[in-house]
């Protein structure tokens, strides 16, 4: 059975998640810890479980997902998993570090590109990745249909979605990618997003006022 820890980071309150399973093995999912306040949370919270953290997964790069990739990728040594779409978002770190007024070393971590229809296991526990863009051209969405859940980074969010002025953003392809891929699945399905409470795909569609 897989388990879900949520930490709330940095000054987007972004939301990090750990997805990890009774024999320890575990997933870092958008590590956005960006002060060694936030970095200590997450690393005790690791060495305290005893959790071995197998892959870094990224839903998508902007910056307040991925303050505490370098971090992660040292401390872990384990590949990087992104869209490939993303990686131009990734390679312009150090520009939207000054945008928001604070200065940041560009990140070099070894990569792993997912696609549209791939499959990550852990432990035997399949996720399925759909490409998602318009909030960012890379934004991808795991989903474990076993437990019914997802890890939808800023694609959906309770009664919301991703913001699509940002680079390479576009309402209309994320408005369709969400109606067309996330919401053929079950009602029931846990749609743990990248700011903000988890919800889930029925209530969606029933109250989110972007997707009437």
């Amino acid at each position: 059975m897989l388990q879900i820890q949520g930490f709330v980071f940095n000054f987007a309150s972004e939301n990090t998640y750990i997805v990890y399973n009774e024999n320890k093995n575990a997933w870092l999912i958008d590590p956005g810890n960006m002060n060694e306040q936030e970095t200590k949370a997450i690393d005790n919270f690791i060495k305290e479980n005893e959790l071995k953290i197998q892959k870094i997964l990224l839903t998508h790069t902007h910056i307040d997902h991925v303050l505490g990739l370098q971090w992660a990728f040292d401390t872990f040594k384990v590949p990087v998993s992104l869209h490939k779409e993303d990686q131009e978002v990734l390679d312009m770190l150090q520009a939207s570090g000054m945008r928001f007024g604070f200065q940041i070393d560009p990140v070099k971590v070894d990569v792993e590109y997912v696609n549209e229809g791939d499959k990550l296991e852990l432990d035997g526990e399949k996720f399925k990745i759909y490409h998602v863009p318009g909030h960012s051209p890379g934004s991808v969405v795991y989903h474990n249909e076993n437990q019914k859940f997802m890890i939808s980074g800023d694609v959906l969010f309770e009664q919301s979605i991703g913001r699509t002025d940002l680079y390479k953003g576009n309402y209309e392809q994320l408005i369709d990618g969400i109606k067309t891929k996330l919401f053929i699945l079950d009602d029931e399905t846990q749609v743990f997003s990248g700011h903000g409470n988890p919800t889930n795909i029925g209530f969606e569609k029933q109250y989110n006022p972007f997707l009437k």
